[in-house]
């Protein structure tokens, strides 16, 4: 049995005012269809309320004086409660937000908005990648005056994480698209006898383009995601801010070993690449084109120039550099939860790959007009 017994809740007008109702009895969950009725009765003359006379009171109470007050357009003030029950109060309306979502709004004023900010947002992380990039280019350069700083240890664990875990899948995937080009050009210089020049479109498409984009894609979506992933996880459970603590660079410690195992791998798998997609165009001609390896081979001897396996070889450390540099860097701007992980994770991807695209375009359109 309760030993309090119930004070179901009351009002009543100040003394000599008709703007004043003060409030009496208990304003709790058990008296939640009474609290109601009460805040009815009030007279819409009322403007201000005084709860410190109430006996008891629990969120239920709390809660309807402040939707009373919002319904009759009160000032915050117009709710007087008493000091033991300023606590429980704030708490309420800290946690209390009744504002309805805003709808968004789909006029032109508010596109351009979205426009404006989606670019600035961009900016700010060219901005940061910059920033990153000189940070890491200047400590880099210290490695030459200081090398004891250098990770070796590190650095080898992650050439093999980068390059050589990573060669199955980039030899397979580049004879694969090396074969599929051989197929497709030979179906069109069928129509004019000249198969075989499909020899010259697989070696100098592969050694100018194919190999490095594949390699960079691959490694963007494998090597830039677990960088991220793992720094991150890192920032996640403050051991980046223990690195700082104890006087340690987490540049120096996490990412130049990734960048100088990325800055050495990516060209080697980038060579494996080419000879991987050159050995797929062997393949086609010899099994669907009638053309031997041993004059496959002499023509492509014949015709390819070193120009073509420099010109592709020299995209591999700027690709590397951006790889590593955005996977890295998403990793740092992880805010420490297990979601802002994935959302850097996803977004160091998407960057990378659309990065590498973009610069290997503007690099083709660069060699191509130095007729390179």
């Amino acid at each position: 049995m309760d030993p309090t017994p119930p004070n179901p809740p009351g009002w009543t007008l100040a003394p000599g005012s008709e703007q004043e109702a003060r409030l009496a009895g208990d304003w709790t969950l058990e008296h939640a269809m009474e609290l109601a009725a009460r805040l009815r009765e009030l007279p819409e003359a009322v403007t201000a309320v005084d709860a410190t006379g109430i006996g008891r009171i629990d969120s239920a109470g709390v809660m309807q004086l402040i939707r009373f007050a919002r319904r009759r357009r009160l000032p915050e003030a117009a709710v007087r409660f008493s000091t033991a029950h300023l606590p429980l109060v704030q708490v309420i309306e800290d946690v209390s937000d009744e504002r309805p979502v805003r709808k968004r709004d789909y006029g032109f004023a508010a596109a351009l908005e979205r426009l404006g900010r989606a670019t600035h947002a961009v900016g700010r992380n060219i901005v940061e990648l910059l920033g990153f990039t000189g940070e890491n280019l200047v400590k880099l350069l210290r490695l030459l005056r200081q090398p004891r700083r250098f990770r070796l240890t590190a650095t080898v664990a992650h050439m093999e994480q980068v390059g050589l875990d990573a060669v199955p899948l980039v030899a397979l995937l580049s004879y694969l698209v090396g074969a599929v080009i051989a197929f497709l050009g030979s179906t069109i210089l069928a129509d004019f006898g000249a198969e075989i020049f499909v020899v010259e479109l697989v070696s100098i498409a592969f050694l100018r383009e194919f190999a490095v984009l594949l390699t960079a894609i691959v490694l963007a979506g494998r090597t830039a995601s677990a960088f991220t992933a793992q720094i991150g996880a890192m920032k996640a459970r403050e051991e980046i801010d223990a690195i700082r603590t104890l006087g340690l660079d987490p540049i120096d410690l996490l990412v130049i070993p990734r960048l100088v195992a990325l800055l050495v791998m990516l060209p080697l798998l980038t060579f494996v690449a080419m000879m991987a997609g050159l050995a797929g165009g062997v393949t086609v001609g010899a099994f669907d084109l009638e053309i031997p390896p041993q004059m496959y081979l002499a023509r492509m001897h014949e015709t390819l120039q070193l120009r073509h396996f420099l010109v592709g070889l020299s995209k591999a450390p700027v690709f590397a550099m951006v790889i590593g540099l955005i996977g890295c860097l998403e990793g740092m701007r992880v805010q420490g939860t297990a979601q802002s992980v994935g959302e850097r994770t996803t977004s160091s991807v998407v960057q990378t790959i659309s990065l590498v695209i973009i610069l290997d375009a503007l690099a083709a359109l660069w060699f191509m007009n130095m007729d390179w």
